[in-house]
Order: C-alpha cells, then structure tokens, then sequence
C-alpha cells in the first residue's frame, strides 16, 4: 500500500493521534489494567477485521499505540519503488477505529504527551559498521537497511529505538559522534525545550525550528527535539 505524505495525514483529522518519525502515536488514559485490557482486546478485534494491527505499551494509567505500516511503498517519479516503514491508510484507518472504541470504553486519549526515541550516528562509513550495530543490538542482519534506503538499524521486534546513520561534519573532528532525537507532538515542542533551557540546557542549532532544534547540557552533549510539523492538524 502506498505510503501518505504529512498533508495526507492532517487530512485524515487524527484527534487522537500524532505522528512521530516513521509512525502514527497514540495515548490513552485509563483506570486499571482491566480497562486497559479490554480496551487492547477491542482494538485487536478491529485490527483482526482490517488485516492490520498496532504495536501496543500497556503501563500504570495508560494504553500506547503505534501504528506503522512495514512494507510501505514510495513511488518515484521515474516510476521505481521503495518499500519503506511508514504511515499507509490502513495506519489510518484503524487510528479512526481506535479513536472510536476509546469513545465507546469512555477512554480519554492524552495525545500532547506521545514521544519517540531514536539514535543518530555521525559516520562517512555507514556501510562497514553498520553490520557490527545490527549484531550488537538486535543479533538480526536483516534489521540493517530494513524499512529505510539505507544501512539504518530497524529492530523488526520493535525493542530498541531506529539507529541512522548520518554524515559528519568534517570541520568538526571532535564533535559529539552519537545524539539522541527525541520526538514530540508538535504543540509541546516549545514547552519541551523551554524545559530544557530553564534545567541549564543551551539551544545551539534552532536554524530548523521548530521541526528540529538542538540542544546541549552542560558538557557540550547534543540533543535534538524533532517534530513532524508536515502531518501536524492545522485549526
């Protein structure tokens, strides 16, 4: 199934939802494990008719939701594709159902507080170490380049954060090599890194804001807030 860009996504109007990096997030608020429970049940019996389903976090007063498509396709303009990890309209469709049986369970979603993970690694050699991150953290080579076009580490399990790869800035030789990007709906992104400051953090690279926004501690050790303002609902 073809894969949406972030115009199709506002489209759709996820309340619930948000999207960050490769998928569509989601989360509930709930009383119990039971409510949880039953709630998950509900969606896996939606998932089960739409032949798609989401990776689901069950914790103290809450249900998240992921929902990623893994053979994604990206069409070209020369007419070749790429399949890829990201947001189809079976993503979207079953986001809608879920928003639906979160009404009929009396489910609150709490969509400001979504956040992903993910690893960055400055290398000109992606290609020779990647092999060695792919056995380090999954024990899996078919993780490298899996979902992505390139040598990116993608845990099909869904354990572990993505590791991409990226090039580095030569005139910078001592320059932090690994950073972490934490994603967030947009409409916290301001918050997040107001946060950051106030706790003694610096913003050093805001020249893509209020997308990306880099910030260091104390150290000099880089950050990145990111946000996918593409897909974000507009009022």
């Amino acid at each position: 199934m073809d894969m949406l860009m972030g115009d199709k996504i506002a489209e759709a109007d996820l309340t619930d939802w948000r999207k960050l990096a490769q998928g569509l997030h989601a989360r509930y608020v709930v009383d119990d494990f039971a409510s949880a429970a039953r709630f998950v049940a509900a969606v896996g019996e939606a998932g089960d008719a739409l032949g798609h389903h989401p990776r689901v976090a069950i914790g103290a007063g809450y249900v998240d939701f992921e929902l990623v498509t893994d053979d994604a396709v990206h069409r070209h303009d020369d007419g070749t594709e790429l399949i890829l990890e990201w947001v189809t309209q079976r993503d979207v469709d079953l986001a809608r159902r879920t928003t639906e049986i979160a009404a009929e369970h009396g489910i609150d979603a709490d969509p400001s507080s979504v956040s992903e993970i993910e690893l960055g690694l400055d290398t000109a050699r992606s290609a020779s170490i990647a092999p060695v991150w792919a056995a380090l953290l999954t024990a899996n080579p078919e993780d490298q380049g899996r979902g992505t076009p390139g040598d990116e580490i993608r845990d099909a399990r869904g354990r572990l954060p993505n590791l991409w790869f990226s090039d580095p800035d030569e005139t910078e030789p001592s320059r932090q090599r690994f950073h972490v990007e934490v994603y967030v709906a947009p409409e916290v992104v301001e918050q997040r890194i107001a946060a950051a400051v106030d706790a003694g953090g610096v913003v050093v690279d805001d020249s893509d804001a209020p997308g990306l926004t880099v910030i260091a501690d104390h150290d000099g050790n880089q950050g990145v807030i990111c946000a996918d303002l593409s897909a974000a609902r507009t009022e």
